[in-house]
């Protein structure tokens, strides 16, 4: 246990508790319960909620997760989905502000902008971009390369190269923020 679980803000859920990494930055208004891990170098922004009751939460390492998301998941299903959906958050992935993520993939170096919703079964491929606003329905495929926007979502736009890879730097930029909170 790391000194992040003496705060009444990261608990336990079914005797449960939530896998922090040292280096991790957590807001003291973040709340974190039940089966969470959470990686070397990330950040959980204020008033973010990560509840592993039904299912896992794993977030990668250097990534962020900004002020106001809200990331949970699907319970096992038997007959609809014997494994329910668990949340994965790969590395150097940026989560912006008032996002909704629900027991879906988000692999490294991607991005998810303000106030989106990404819904069960969807992934967001590597070096892919979600525009603000957009929803991401159940089982869609966000593509390496491409912008997505609207409701539900639909491919915008090629990336450029430069955007790819400003991904990694937007995580970097993150990682130093939290170094200034801790």
């Amino acid at each position: 246990m790391n000194g992040h679980m003496s705060r009444a803000n990261i608990r336990p859920f079914k005797g449960i508790l939530p896998k922090i990494a040292e280096s991790a930055y957590i807001d003291e208004s973040a709340v974190i319960i039940g089966d969470v891990s959470i990686g070397q170098q990330s950040s959980i922004w204020c008033t973010c909620v990560l509840r592993g009751d039904v299912n896992s939460i794993s977030v990668g390492d250097r990534s962020n997760i900004q002020d106001g998301s809200i990331l949970h998941v699907t319970h096992k299903n038997p007959i609809k989905h014997p494994d329910g959906y668990p949340l994965i958050i790969g590395d150097d992935v940026t989560v912006a502000h008032n996002v909704t993520l629900h027991g879906c993939t988000l692999e490294d170096e991607s991005f998810v902008g303000m106030s989106s919703t990404v819904m069960d079964g969807a992934v967001v491929q590597s070096r892919s971009m979600v525009g603000a606003g957009t929803l991401v329905p159940p089982g869609k495929i966000i593509e390496t390369g491409w912008l997505y926007i609207g409701s539900p979502a639909k491919k915008f736009r090629q990336l450029t190269e430069s955007e790819m890879n400003s991904f990694a730097k937007l995580a970097d930029n993150y990682v130093n923020y939290s170094r200034e909170y801790m």
